[in-house]
C-alpha cells in the first residue's frame, strides 16, 4: 500500500478477504482498475457518441476511446503530481459510464424527463451504476453494491459531490436514493471539495475533449485551423463554456495557441504527413495543458498532492486555451445542420422510447431492470428504473429498441 494512502482510503463497503494468487498481490487500487476495465458498462462504451456517433466514421472517437485517453493523461498527470496513478487512472476510465445513449444530448433529454423525479445527470449516474448497477458484489441484505471499489477509488470518480439543487447549475454527482453510499464514501470529506485524484480526472477529460474534439473536427474536413471564424468561435465559446469571455480575449488566446511550433500554416490535406503533424499537434497541445497546471500546482504548494492535501491549481491562460478549442469544435462540429437534424431526431427518439418503456413496464426491461421495478415502491421509482435501462443502452440498441417497441407499434 503507498503510504500516503490509509485503511480508511482502502476500504470497501463490503469487506473482502485478499486473493491467493501466484503472482504478486495486486494493491486494492490496482484490483479497482481491473474492475472497471472488465464492466460490461465499459464495454459499452464503444458504442456510445463521444462527439459524431461510433459508427458514421472508423477515426472518430467514441466514449470508450475517449476514456482511454483520459485515462492515459491522468495517470501521466498523477505520477508527475505524486499522487497514486491507479486510483486517478480508474476515475478517467470510469467518467463517463453513466452517460446514456446519443451523448450529451441523450443526457439533456433524459434530465428534462426525470425533472419531478430526481432528475438525471451522467456523473450521478456513473456513480450508481458503480455501486449498484453493475452487479459484482453484494451486501448481507443481498443488495448490490456495485463493483465493491474503494473509498478513495469512488471518491475520485465523484466529479460533482454534490447532490441536485445544492449547487448553481444543471450538475450534481449523487441521486437521493444513493445517499447512503455517498455518504460513506464521502465520509470525513471537506463538504463539496472533491479529492485531488477527482480534480486529475476532470483536468485529464478537458484536456482530452478539446484537444481530441478538434482534431476529428480537422480529420472530418469540419475545421480547417488556417482559417477560423473568430467572432463566431467567440460566440459559441461564449455561449457554450464560458460566459463572460470577449471576443478580444477568445483572439487572444487563439494568437498564443497559434505560437504552438505545430500549429498548421496550411489545410489538412489527409496525406500521412499531414496526420503525422496533426497527431503532433494534438501531443504538443496536451503537453503544453498539463505542463503549465503541474507547474503550477508545484508552485502553490508543497504537497503531498494526495486525496485532501492540495489541490490542482489551473492557470486562467490554459482554462481559456481549453475552452478556446471546445468552441472551435463545437461551432463547426456540433451546430453544423445536419447535426442539429441528427440531435433533433434522436431527442425524439429517445423520450418515445422512455414513453413505452413506462407504459410496458416490467415485460419489456432487461432482466435486472424488471426485477428493480417490480421492487419500485412508487411512479418516480418506475421511472427512475427506466431511466437506468434507457441509459444502459449503447446509440444502436436505443435505435433497435425504438423501431422494435414504438417503430412497429
Amino acid at each position: 500500500m503507498d503510504a500516503l494512502y490509509d485503511a480508511h482510503d482502502s476500504e470497501r463497503r463490503v469487506a473482502e478477504p485478499p486473493k491467493r494468487v501466484a503472482a504478486p498481490e495486486r494493491t486494492p487500487f490496482e484490483r479497482d482498475r481491473a474492475r472497471v476495465v472488465h464492466a460490461a458498462s465499459s464495454r459499452r462504451l464503444a458504442a456510445k457518441t463521444q462527439v459524431v456517433g461510433p459508427q458514421s466514421d472508423d477515426f472518430v472517437r467514441n466514449r470508450l476511446t475517449h476514456s482511454l485517453e483520459v485515462a492515459q493523461v491522468a495517470r501521466d498527470v498523477s505520477r508527475a503530481l505524486g499522487s497514486q496513478p491507479d486510483i486517478a487512472e480508474t476515475a478517467a476510465l470510469a467518467h463517463d459510464l453513466g452517460h446514456p445513449p446519443f451523448g450529451h444530448n441523450g443526457e439533456e433529454v433524459l434530465a428534462r424527463l426525470a425533472a419531478d423525479a430526481g432528475g438525471f445527470e451522467g456523473n450521478a449516474q456513473t456513480l450508481r451504476i458503480l455501486t449498484r448497477l453493475e452487479a459484482k458484489t453484494f451486501d448481507e441484505a443481498g443488495e448490490s453494491v456495485g463493483l465493491n471499489l474503494t473509498r478513495a477509488t469512488l471518491d475520485a470518480c465523484t466529479k460533482y459531490p454534490w447532490g441536485r439543487g445544492e449547487r448553481p447549475g444543471p450538475k450534481f454527482g449523487v441521486y437521493d436514493d444513493d445517499r447512503p453510499v455517498f455518504g460513506w464514501l464521502r465520509e470525513d470529506a471537506p463538504g463539496g471539495r472533491r479529492c485531488v485524484e477527482a480534480q486529475i480526472m476532470d483536468l485529464a477529460d478537458d484536456v482530452a475533449y478539446c484537444v481530441h474534439d478538434v482534431e476529428d473536427g480537422v480529420v472530418a474536413g469540419r475545421i480547417d485551423l488556417t482559417r477560423l471564424d473568430v467572432p463566431a468561435v467567440a460566440e459559441t465559446t461564449r455561449s457554450w463554456y464560458l460566459p463572460g469571455i470577449t471576443d478580444a480575449a477568445v483572439e487572444l488566446a487563439l494568437k498564443s495557441l497559434t505560437t504552438v511550433g505545430s500549429w498548421p500554416t496550411a489545410p489538412h490535406d489527409g496525406s500521412r504527413r499531414g496526420l503525422a503533424a496533426l497527431k503532433n499537434l494534438t501531443s504538443d497541445l496536451i503537453g503544453r495543458f498539463c505542463g503549465a497546471v503541474q507547474q503550477a500546482t508545484f508552485a502553490a504548494a508543497e504537497g503531498p498532492f494526495t486525496r485532501y492535501r492540495a489541490d490542482l491549481v489551473v492557470p486562467e491562460e490554459t482554462r481559456l486555451e481549453m475552452a478556446v478549442l471546445k468552441g472551435i469544435a463545437a461551432h463547426y462540429v456540433m451546430q453544423a445542420d445536419d447535426r442539429v437534424a441528427l440531435m433533433a431526431r434522436q431527442r425524439e427518439l429517445l423520450a418515445e422510447l422512455v414513453a413505452v418503456l413506462v407504459d410496458r413496464g416490467s415485460d419489456a426491461l432487461d432482466r435486472p431492470y424488471a426485477d428493480d421495478w417490480r421492487r419500485a415502491a412508487d411512479d418516480h421509482a418506475r421511472l427512475r428504473v427506466v431511466l437506468d435501462q434507457v441509459a444502459s443502452l449503447t446509440d444502436l440498441t436505443a435505435v433497435s429498441w425504438h423501431r422494435r417497441l414504438v417503430s412497429a407499434r
